[in-house]
Parts: C-alpha cells; sequence; structure tokens
C-alpha cells in the first residue's frame, strides 16, 4: 500500500503524549528497588540448579505454607547469600545441614549467613520454610499476587500471576531473571477433591493423611521463576498430540467441566495452527520435555511455561476484540496465539532484567502477525501489523533503568513489533529474515541474555548495522522522521532523529513505479534517484515503516 505526499506523521495525536512527558518528574527509587532488581554479589555469588517448591495450600483461609529447597553452584567463596520473599510472609526457618541458620530481613529481601565459607565451585544445598497469607491480585495478570475466584458450582478456582511484581509474592526465590535453575519439582498439597496443574509433567499424586492430595509435577528445562504456576480447580482433562518438527508434542488441556466442549472447539481451532507458524517462524516448540499445556484460569493470562493459563472466554480476538482493527484479530483467539509465542520469547529466551523486557513482548507482539501471515498471506500479516499502532503512545524509552526491577514504555509490545517490521522492511530478504529468527532461538536456546546480545546478533548473522534503528525506537520515545525538500527540481531529504548520523534506508518511489531505497543522513542532500519528483507524484512506504514524513 502507498501513501501520498504531502504527509504529516508527527501527528498532533502525540502532542498530549509529548506535553506529559515534559512535565513528568524523573522517578526515584529506593534501595528496597535495588534489591528487588540489582545485580548484586549477595545474589551473584551462586548459581541456581534446582529448586523444590513444596507447599500446601488452604483455599478457605487463604494460606500457603511450606518450604523450598534452594540447590547451587557456588560462584565464588561467600558466607552470606540473599534470596527473596514478601515481606507479608513469614521465614519459619532456613535449614543448612541439618542446622538452623541466622537471617535477616530487610523490605522483600532476606539475608542468610553460613557457618562457615561457601568455597567456590562447591555444590550446596539450604532450605527456606515460611507460611503466610499470599498478597490477592486486584487485577491479575497486570498486578502480582494469588487469584482466588470459584467455578460455575461454587468450588475453589485458583491460580498465580507474578510477572513484574515478583514471584516472591507467593514462595521463596532468587527473584531475578537473570539466573534460572536447570530444573525444578514443584509439589503442590490441595484438599482431596480438588487438583493442581504446573509447570512441566505429572510424575506423582499422593493421599495424605490430612485430607489433602499432592500432585509433584516436573520441569525438565530452565524455567524463569515468574513462569512456575499454581492452577488449582476441579479440572477435567483431555489431549492431543502434535507432529512437530522435533517430532510428537504433547498437548494437554485442563478446563473447568462447564468449559470442556468450548475448549475443545476452540483449542482445536488455534492450537495446532499455532505450533506451526512459531515452529515455522522461530523454529523448534523450546520444552518438547515438558510438553505443552493450556490451563483454565480466572484471568485473562500468562505465558507460564508449558502450562499457558488461558482466560479469554473461548473467543475470537482479545476478550472479541480485535487491537488491530483491521479484521484479521478475529479470526484467531489473541490470548492462545501471544501467550503461546511467549514459549520462545519470555520462556526459552529471558531478559535478565525486567529493563530489557522488549526482548520478551516485542517478539511476541510481532509473532501475532506473522501467524496471520502464515494463515492468510504476508498482505494480510503487515495490514495486521500496520493496524497495531493505533495501540502506541510513544510516551517514554521502550528500554527501562536496570538493576531496579522497572520495566520501560508499553510500547515494548506494538511498537517493538512496529521496528522489528521495518528492520525486515530494511533488509529485503524474507528468506534470510526468517533464517534470523529462527537462529536467534537455536542461538540462545534455554538461555538468558541481555538486549544489546540480541542486537549485537542481528547485526553480525544479517550482516548489516540495525544499531542505530535499534536505539532509536528502544531507547528514544520520539519516531525518526524523514523530511523533504523540492529546491529547483531537485529532491532533498534528511532524517531528522534522536541517534546521531541515523541513516536508516528508506522506500521510495514516483507514483506508479517501483519502489526503491535511499539512504539519507540526519544532513539535507540530494536523492538523484527522486529526480523529476514533486509533491504530487513521490511516495514513501509508510505502510511497512513507522516513521514520520514532513514535506516542505
Amino acid at each position: 500500500m502507498k501513501l501520498l505526499l504531502p504527509l504529516l506523521l508527527l501527528l498532533a495525536t502525540l502532542q498530549p503524549a509529548v506535553a506529559q512527558l515534559l512535565q513528568a518528574q524523573p522517578e526515584a527509587f529506593t534501595r528496597a528497588d535495588s534489591l528487588r532488581g540489582g545485580q548484586t554479589p549477595l545474589r551473584t555469588c551462586y548459581d541456581l540448579n534446582y529448586y523444590h517448591l513444596d507447599v500446601q495450600l488452604d483455599p478457605a483461609q487463604r494460606f500457603i505454607s511450606g518450604s523450598n529447597l534452594f540447590r547451587f553452584t557456588a560462584t565464588r567463596d561467600f558466607t552470606r547469600l540473599q534470596f527473596d520473599l514478601f515481606a507479608n510472609l513469614k521465614v519459619e526457618k532456613v535449614l543448612y545441614r541439618g542446622r538452623e541458620l541466622p537471617f535477616t530481613r530487610e523490605a522483600n529481601a532476606v539475608f542468610v549467613t553460613f557457618p562457615q565459607a561457601i568455597a567456590k565451585g562447591s555444590r550446596d544445598e539450604f532450605t527456606v520454610y515460611y507460611s503466610g497469607n499470599p498478597t490477592v491480585a486486584k487485577k491479575a495478570p497486570w498486578d502480582g499476587g494469588m487469584v482466588f475466584a470459584q467455578d460455575a458450582a461454587g468450588r475453589p478456582w485458583i491460580a498465580t500471576a507474578c510477572q513484574g511484581t515478583g514471584a516472591s509474592i507467593w514462595w521463596p526465590t532468587k527473584d531475578q531473571q537473570a539466573d534460572e535453575v536447570d530444573s525444578m519439582l514443584i509439589s503442590i498439597s490441595v484438599p482431596t477433591g480438588l487438583r493442581d496443574v504446573s509447570n512441566g509433567r505429572l510424575r506423582r499424586t499422593t493421599k495424605l493423611k490430612n485430607g489433602y492430595t499432592r500432585f509433584d509435577w516436573a520441569v525438565t528445562n530452565p524455567i524463569n521463576n515468574y513462569d512456575v504456576a499454581l492452577n488449582v480447580g476441579s479440572f477435567k482433562h483431555f489431549s492431543d498430540v502434535y507432529q512437530g518438527e522435533k517430532g510428537p508434542l504433547t498437548l494437554d488441556y485442563w478446563v473447568l467441566p462447564e468449559n470442556l466442549a468450548k475448549a475443545k472447539t476452540q483449542f482445536e481451532a488455534n492450537v495446532k495452527p499455532m505450533l506451526k507458524s512459531m515452529e515455522h517462524w522461530f523454529g523448534p516448540y523450546p520444552f518438547y520435555r515438558d510438553g505443552y499445556k493450556l490451563i483454565d484460569a480466572p484471568h485473562l493470562g500468562m505465558e507460564h511455561q508449558s502450562a499457558v493459563a488461558y482466560g479469554n472466554k473461548y473467543q475470537n480476538g482479545y476478550l472479541g476484540k480485535d487491537r488491530s482493527n483491521t479484521g484479521w484479530g478475529l479470526k484467531w483467539d489473541f490470548i492462545i496465539i501471544h501467550e503461546s509465542g511467549h514459549e520462545w520469547f519470555g520462556n526459552n529466551i529471558t531478559s535478565q532484567d525486567i529493563a530489557d523486557m522488549w526482548v520478551h513482548e516485542s517478539f511476541t507482539t510481532y509473532s501475532e502477525a506473522l501467524f496471520v501471515e502464515s494463515q492468510f498471506g504476508k498482505q494480510a500479516g503487515q495490514e495486521y501489523i500496520h493496524g497495531q499502532r493505533r495501540n502506541i503512545s510513544n510516551d517514554g524509552p521502550i528500554i527501562g533503568p536496570f538493576g531496579v526491577n522497572k520495566e520501560g514504555s508499553g510500547d515494548m509490545y506494538d511498537k517493538g513489533s512496529m521496528m522489528l517490521n521495518t528492520i525486515r522492511t530494511v533488509l529485503n530478504d524474507d528468506a534470510k529474515w526468517r533464517q534470523l529468527l529462527r537462529g536467534l532461538s537455536a542461538k540462545f536456546y534455554h538461555q538468558t541474555v541481555t538486549g544489546q546480545q540480541i542486537i549485537d546478533y542481528f547485526n553480525r548473522e544479517s550482516g548489516r548495522d540495525f544499531t542505530k534503528i535499534f536505539d532509536q525506537y528502544l531507547r528514544h520515545r520520539s519516531l525518526p522522521v524523514l523530511e523533504i525538500r523540492f529546491e529547483d527540481g531537485k529532491t532533498l531529504a534528511r532524517w531528522v532523529a534522536d541517534v546521531d548520523k541515523f541513516d536508516m534506508p528508506v522506500r521510495v518511489c514516483l507514483k506508479g513505479g517501483e519502489y526503491q531505497f535511499i539512504t539519507p543522513t540526519t544532513k539535507f542532500a540530494e536523492m538523484k534517484e527522486l529526480a523529476g519528483a514533486t509533491r504530487e507524484t513521490l511516495e514513501v512506504d509508510t505502510f511497512n515503516y513507522y516513521i514520520g514524513v514532513l514535506v516542505e
């Protein structure tokens, strides 16, 4: 699609956001923020290997109690370390080799002192026992905590959602994304008659003497702690198998009885097409050993690894609405496609600091358009992604401040998706673009990363330097603006951008002709390819690019 000039895409719609930004005061961060988000020596001194979370949930009292075993490797000699647990939950004791360890608390951090130095390279473990009433989420999944609800028959229906706020809102953990355990056992005990569904595969169900039943779920892949999930209810189960790139992938669905018929229809229509598309673009599903699950949730949804929470009410779109306003978004279930896309970006590849959460959200939001493309063709995908820009605020940088558990602008979703599509357009090689995306999943398979590592990967593997494009869209709120002048029969162009020497190639053409690339810099220069152009005949590709255009 081509849009004629003159265009003023520095629209008045941006002015309120700009005015609000100019009036905003710099955010102040506290020591508690640094304890929560920082890579301190008391956190980096030990590398997590394994957790065993073993808790009992009392739905009536909204009370949780139990323990978590930390198994680790020392990265240096140390006698003191930090783990995390929200202050409203009580640390009963910390056991190490049969002895209770002294500990102190500050904000939501817990500091443990060992009786002797833990030597670098040694493997060791300790267990934290705790109890209390965890925070109840007010509007999950946007705020963290536990969700206590009831199904149609009045039975308990409970879930966790804690991304951003932190997993330590309901269990003791090293609450940062940089360090993931290699594997985990999740043991959840609930009143007999209910069941728990968590991440990984069910290894054992044990009826206890106290009227509770324990469900042991084994996770055999690395997992970030906000993905660890508890889902309690009177679930019905059905299953299927997807023949994927790595062979058969088990599909398990756990839904409330009243939703069983709707779930069979909705999941069959969406899950296998989603997996086929995601594997095509990003490579094999990253957790074949742990399987793929969808679980009825009393909130909208969450990307819990191998146990995706689903709450989109068995309808297409986003709660029945099309976020792109193009019509394409009503042809599939937004929550199934988006939250499952996080299995590749967020779960397989995890940002070390939530300041770099664009690595999760930009790629996953972009995966929606790639899904549309795989189902309905490239033009449909481009139309969908063009429609995503209606959700962009341009209210601040997408990359947030590091070390204080603070995300950047919510534009990491749709503007980040626009950025990736802009880079794809500049690359102008769809086969290579797919190769880059698949290679990304393979290169950083089951790893935590920095955003800079992702940028460096694209530069290295594409043979192109996209640094300035990434910087403009990620580190600045403003769009790059292509400014054009017509003087003495010549067409002059330059970029107005925050990034020094910004020089992104852009597609232009004369009306009715073929697109070609020009590469303006931040200084006006003649574009000889546009000789003879006028305001009426010059066209700029503002459909595939997310840019501003100003004609003088």
